[in-house]
């Protein structure tokens, strides 16, 4: 097996996510959902246009791994949508925002 030199900060940090149990992310996507409505691109034909592996984006789309904010730009950009379409991220609770004030 041949080990690629990581293409961004993301690719170690799955890495390490794939020995150990992940905590999933609060950020959630439509990646999946997009890649279909895009002729049901593949995950590795998605990961080979933005500059990842396959895995990383597997993470990504699972929630497992938060990508960068270049990746989530990258990602955007190959459906041509805005960050907003791709991920979101819930509003916080009433209870959440007291304890920040």
């Amino acid at each position: 097996m041949v080990k690629r030199a990581p293409r961004d900060g993301s690719e170690a940090a799955s890495a390490s996510a794939a020995k150990s149990p992940a905590k999933a992310t609060r950020v959630t996507n439509q990646i999946r959902r997009l890649r279909f409505e895009a002729g049901e691109m593949t995950q590795a034909e998605l990961a080979e246009r933005i500059g990842v592996t396959r895995q990383t984006l597997i993470a990504i789309e699972q929630g497992r791994y938060s990508p960068s904010l270049e990746t989530a730009f990258r990602i955007a950009r190959a459906f041509n949508a805005g960050l907003d379409d791709v991920f979101q991220y819930p509003a916080e609770s009433p209870l959440e925002e007291e304890s920040n004030q």
